[in-house]
């Protein structure tokens, strides 16, 4: 990182020297201005690299040059977006723009714009490893549903204490290289002038039109294109930040998909409406009470017991104990935040699109969940998070998905156990919480979302010492989350209602990866899955595939609920259902189904591969498979077809 920053300052003060005391047309201005972003845009892509340079091996001298070349089409469409208005008013063809005060307000508008781009380039240097994707318009609707972002955001400072001087670097690099680029005045301009000028506005217009559709081409530049330069988990490295946030806002979260006309061989290829059964035959429904734990960022690589690897022994003993007496799935997370996987595992909704569902224009559809179907058999419903209230949005989904109770941070009333970031910290939330479900009436549904696993992974001053460290900074407080839920197991197997009681333990998503298959765009959301039932015998194939957005249909099967139910995942003890993973990152689909994954771009099939043979995904089998990738298409066509349109239409219910 020294390195870099000693370039860029050595680069700093050539351009600087080039540029001293000069003035130029008002045309070589934008021009050189247009230069100088390009380069600091693309320095500021190798930092992203070194950076985050665990999740771009591999990537050849060939392939990299590729990326570099298609990403300066992208930094160029982002210059010219952010920039239009500057660019209109420095090339406008009126005798004004030669004015001390109009060229001070024309600097004042390029170094605040292009400050806010560079800005949010650099925040995604450390964001990036946690979403694996380059930050979109959404980041505007997550930050405005509540948190404590606020408190948090000197602390990332600290942590993260280069981003923001690499930021001032560049900005002041701007302004220094900049402000000697001057507007050379025109002392007695003519009318052949202003007729040139007006000719040169007119094509710096087009070339500016051009810019920002990308070229030519029919379509204006997307950020589906970037696949053109790079492979999917490299396509980060070929867009810029500025540009997926300008062409994200505003933007229709889906539209209607018309892959199938005939409705019948839809619904036969993939139907999200059906009525839930533990078996073939008809039984009776089972009124046990029903427990969900989320914990907060534990990938599957943290958990020994779903690691075949000799030697490690992963972070969460008491998990792996539990695992040895329950069932489980390879499972699968349907996103990458806490608010993309609150609605997937309480109400199997999936995140299929560049915005979140909780904070998207559909979160007010109806809908039904785990909550208002049990109710209706007779169950109290609690959802339990020891963070602020209002957090995330997940107070507000919570009473739309019908649940009774939220209890939160305000309701737990006990600042003494607040960790000073986020909320309570785990051991002491999820002892109250076994104590609160000892007052609520059974039968019950419940689900308690932990937090102390999040940044800045500390854990209380009386455990300093206690648990290990691993490769990761997650992993210490990964081990403080597991010792909590091994001291809610102890308390809560005392009480009364505990026998009785399916338990179903999984993660909101996973967190940054060490191991290389957690790296990949499979084992980036591998995630647990597990049911555990006291002295219950319950049988799973734990090389079935599930995900988050079976788990309601799971726990309805089990439960032998026989009313019909609306639910995008199926249930893993349903050996006649597809067993899937969809997921959406960088405008590209992804399914994982029998063995195999597949990219979908929206219109076509881009890349097949076969994860026992080839788990780092390095041989892509297109053309060698050519069938299974067609099966696989028609299947998450089905898929995206049913889910957009219910959406959009409103049907996510069987009225």
């Amino acid at each position: 990182m020294n390195s870099i920053l000693y370039f860029c300052i050595g680069m700093i003060k050539k351009l600087h020297y080039l540029f001293k005391q000069r003035s130029y047309h008002s045309l070589v201005v934008v021009l050189l201005n247009v230069l100088i972003l390009i380069f600091l845009f693309t320095i500021s892509r190798v930092i992203f690299y070194v950076a985050n340079s665990q999740f771009f091996k591999e990537i050849s001298f060939f392939d990299f040059l590729k990326i570099f070349i298609g990403g300066i089409r992208f930094d160029i469409a982002s210059i010219f977006m952010v920039n239009f208005v500057y660019i209109l008013l420095q090339l406008i063809p009126l005798q004004l723009r030669f004015k001390n005060w109009y060229q001070k307000i024309l600097k004042i508008l390029f170094y605040t714009t292009n400050s806010i781009a560079l800005i949010s380039n650099f925040i995604d240097v450390v964001y990036f490893r946690f979403t694996l994707k380059r930050t979109t318009s959404d980041i505007f609707n997550f930050l405005s549903v509540g948190g404590d972002f606020k408190k948090l955001i000197p602390k990332f400072i600290a942590d993260f204490w280069y981003i923001p001087l690499i930021s001032i670097v560049f900005i002041i690099a701007l302004i220094r290289i900049s402000s000697f680029i001057k507007v050379k005045d025109v002392v007695a301009p003519t009318f052949k002038y202003y007729l040139s000028q007006s000719i040169f506005f007119v094509f710096t217009m087009i070339v500016l039109v051009l810019g920002i559709r990308g070229g030519l081409q029919l379509k204006p530049l997307e950020i589906i294109n970037a696949s053109k330069y790079a492979e999917n988990k490299n396509v980060p490295l070929v867009l810029n930040t500025p540009f997926t946030i300008i062409k994200t806002i505003g933007l229709p979260a889906l539209s209607n998909k018309i892959y199938f006309k005939n409705t019948i061989e839809l619904c036969k290829t993939y139907n999200p409406i059906f009525v839930a059964s533990s078996n073939d035959s008809v039984n009776d429904f089972r009124k046990l009470n029903v427990v969900i734990i989320i914990l907060e960022s534990f990938s599957q690589e943290h958990i020994g017991a779903l690691n075949d690897i000799k030697g490690y022994s992963g972070f969460t003993p008491f998990l792996d104990s539990l695992i040895k007496k329950s069932v489980y799935v390879k499972g699968f997370a349907n996103g990458k935040r806490s608010i993309e996987g609150i609605p997937a595992i309480l109400a199997g909704i999936p995140t299929l699109m560049n915005e979140a569902y909780i904070t998207s224009m559909y979160s007010g559809n109806k809908i039904n969940s785990l909550a208002s179907l049990l109710k209706t058999k007779g169950y109290n419903t609690s959802f339990y998070h020891g963070g602020s209230n209002g957090t995330m949005g997940f107070e507000a989904f919570t009473k739309i998905a019908g649940f009774d109770t939220y209890y939160g941070r305000s309701q737990y009333n006990n600042e003494k156990d607040y960790d000073g970031k986020w909320g309570i910290w785990d051991e002491p939330f999820l002892q109250n919480y076994a104590k609160q479900l000892n007052t609520i009436p059974q039968p019950f549904l419940s689900s308690v979302f932990t937090l102390s696993s999040h940044h800045p992974y500390k854990v209380p001053d009386k455990y300093k010492g206690k648990f290990k460290k691993g490769h990761l900074e997650i992993q210490e407080s990964i081990m403080y989350a597991d010792y909590s839920l091994e001291k809610f197991f102890e308390t809560a197997c005392k009480m009364t209602w505990y026998d009785s009681t399916l338990f179903v333990i999984t993660a909101d998503h996973t967190s940054e990866a060490y191991l290389d298959y957690y790296q990949n765009n499979v084992g980036m959301y591998a995630v647990p899955i597990i049911f555990y039932m006291p002295n219950n015998n319950l049988k799973l194939d734990s090389s079935q595939i599930g995900q988050q957005i079976d788990i309601m249909p799971s726990v309805l099967g089990f439960l032998n609920f026989d009313k019909p139910y609306f639910s995008y995942g199926n249930s893993v003890f349903d050996k006649k259902k597809s067993h899937f993973n969809i997921t959406y990152i960088n405008s590209e689909y992804q399914l994982i189904k029998d063995d195999y994954v597949l990219k979908f771009d929206g219109e076509h099939a881009i890349s097949l591969y076969q994860i026992t043979k080839d788990p780092l995904l390095k041989n892509n089998l297109m053309n060698k498979e050519m069938s299974k990738a067609r099966e696989m298409e028609s299947f998450i066509k089905a898929v995206i077809q049913q889910y957009n349109n219910s959406l959009i239409n409103n049907k996510m219910i069987v009225e």
